[in-house]
């Protein structure tokens, strides 16, 4: 009898974050866009039109890969989630600047404040890419999506990784001004090595090895498998991407407990 009012609370609990949760996503919405001109259309329209500048720049070239995978729809999906990559992670250097008054209020946290950010670009992600892969499709630039639950799984872990690795880049902007001005650059130095616009099959065995150190590289890899039918790639490691989110969300909770411990609200 002692056990029953606990799942009531527990729910209580969920219900008040997730609340936290939504409203901070308004919030953001508005902070970011406003409402003036197309406003909040502008969290899908930015990345598209990025997304399709980058798969036109790409559109008349041959990809070294078997069995006729088009260019176009390879630029448009490894772009859109390499762009929800960097925004989730370059956004987290500012998040305490921008909410740092909802501190006072007891149920908001920087986690809550990491995961409206986050649910922010994985839904921008999400309605672009499916968006932008539809209009290509119907126009004869791409074919359907081969395996859908493997593509959705690469979007899911590059959600995790990103949410994962923000939490850290908040903690570490916060203790050092530089770490928040490297974040920015080493992004974009990032993305040739990232596996967005490339497959772990056009390299060398021994630029390969290096390559799949990088724990984006399996996921971009799991991505293009399940986005195209004649793609396979043996080189995917999902236990290693696990640990690796695994290991960068532990080290971010533990962040962010102490960093909210030392906070100054006054």
């Amino acid at each position: 009898m002692s056990a029953a009012p606990r799942h009531p609370s527990l729910r209580s609990a969920l219900r008040v974050q997730g609340n936290v949760i939504g409203a901070l996503i308004l919030r953001e919405l508005h902070t970011r866009f406003g409402r003036e001109n197309i406003g909040y259309l502008w969290l899908f329209a930015e990345p598209m039109l990025l997304a399709v500048a980058v798969a036109l720049l790409h559109s008349n070239h041959e990809l070294p890969i078997a069995g006729g995978i088009r260019p176009i729809p390879f630029a448009i999906a490894g772009y859109g989630l390499f762009i929800m990559f960097r925004s989730v992670v370059s956004r987290a250097e500012t998040v305490l600047e921008a909410n740092r008054p909802l501190l006072h209020h007891r149920p908001v946290t920087i986690t809550d404040m990491l995961i409206a950010r986050m649910a922010l670009e994985a839904v921008s992600t999400i309605v672009m890419l499916a968006l932008l892969l539809g209009a290509a499709w119907l126009l004869g630039y791409a074919d359907p999506i081969a395996r859908p639950e493997a593509f959705a799984g690469a979007v899911a872990l590059m959600c995790w990784f990103s949410f994962g690795l923000s939490m850290i880049v908040t903690t570490a902007s916060h203790q050092s001004p530089m770490v928040g001005r490297l974040v920015h650059p080493l992004l974009y130095l990032s993305m040739p090595l990232s596996g967005a616009f490339f497959a772990l099959s056009w390299f060398p065995e021994s630029v390969r090895d290096l390559l799949v150190w990088v724990p984006t590289v399996h996921i971009f890899e799991l991505l293009k498998e399940g986005q195209f039918v004649p793609f396979e790639s043996r080189w995917i490691d999902l236990p290693y991407v696990v640990g690796w989110c695994g290991v960068l969300t532990l080290v971010g909770l533990f962040g962010l407990a102490h960093l909210r411990a030392r906070i100054e609200l006054s």
